[in-house]
């Protein structure tokens, strides 16, 4: 088990009005709750459907544990099941169905949860998605030889705490991968998307879901994001090694692959 002293510390995500980690959790998830049912079209809308590629691009990363039937696989903060699906379809060129073991998602939000059980009803998909809070995994020590998250670990009240959770129930040498957006780089292209980003797409997504703060409340939480650099270092410190770094988009989507000491 990963020991419990602390090195490095950055704050959790904090939506506007919320004074401690138990209130940004609770707005958090009334936030998802009450967008989950226009979620999967204005992600695929609001990113062009370069969601999808992110995705697939993470699942790929980690060939070298789903070609492996008996790897035990979460995806944590899952939301409606998209990079559970992902990781499933790349196991699925790799190994006889008969012989996998099901890839499990993991929510706080039950409305995405929900929306995640019915895509994997229609789509005959093997994955399994149960209840949990990222904070406090309802999984045992060593249980996982891979953890995976998409653009969930922003959400979280604590990042140093959810990091130290991940590495818990993951197995020794097993590995992580964070995908998650950040503050594009320099250059006119990353100006555009930045612009986008910030003014465009909170409009487009209040108008569509008729949720303003949700959408508001992405560009906010992106930009107070910590850097790469930041976030790598609070991995190590808290018992990853090998972390690397995958930039797409201009550098506004990030993807953190590391592994458990």
């Amino acid at each position: 088990m990963i020991a419990a002293q602390k090195q490095t510390s950055l704050p959790g995500t904090r939506p506007e009005g919320t004074r401690d980690e138990r209130e940004a959790a609770a707005r958090v998830r009334d936030m998802f709750t009450r967008i989950a049912p226009g979620y999967d079209f204005l992600n695929h809308l609001l990113s062009f459907s370069l969601d999808k590629v992110w995705r697939r691009r993470t699942a790929k990363r980690f060939v070298n544990i789903l070609q492996h039937p008996e790897a035990r696989v979460l995806d944590v903060c899952c939301g409606t099941g998209d990079l559970a699906f992902a990781l499933e379809r790349i196991r699925s060129r790799t190994t006889a169905a008969a012989r996998r073991e099901p890839i499990v998602g993991s929510d706080f939000v039950e409305a995405m949860l929900v929306r995640a059980g019915e895509k994997a009803r229609q789509a005959n998909s093997s994955a399994i998605f149960a209840a949990g809070d990222a904070l406090r995994l309802p999984f045992s020590d060593a249980s996982f030889d891979l953890v995976t998250t998409a653009f969930g670990f922003r959400n979280l009240a604590n990042y140093e705490d959810g990091l130290r959770e991940f590495a818990r129930v993951l197995k020794p040498r097993g590995e992580l991968g964070v995908l998650e957006f950040t503050e594009p780089g320099a250059g006119p292209l990353a100006g555009i998307f930045r612009f986008y980003f910030r003014h465009i797409l909170p409009r487009i997504g209040a108008a569509v879901s008729g949720n303003s703060e949700a959408y508001a409340y992405l560009p906010n939480s992106v930009r107070k994001f910590p850097s790469s650099g930041e976030l790598a270092s609070l991995m190590q410190s808290c018992g990853f090694t090998a972390v690397r770094i995958a930039s797409w988009n201009f550098g506004s989507v990030i993807l953190h692959s590391a592994r458990r000491s």
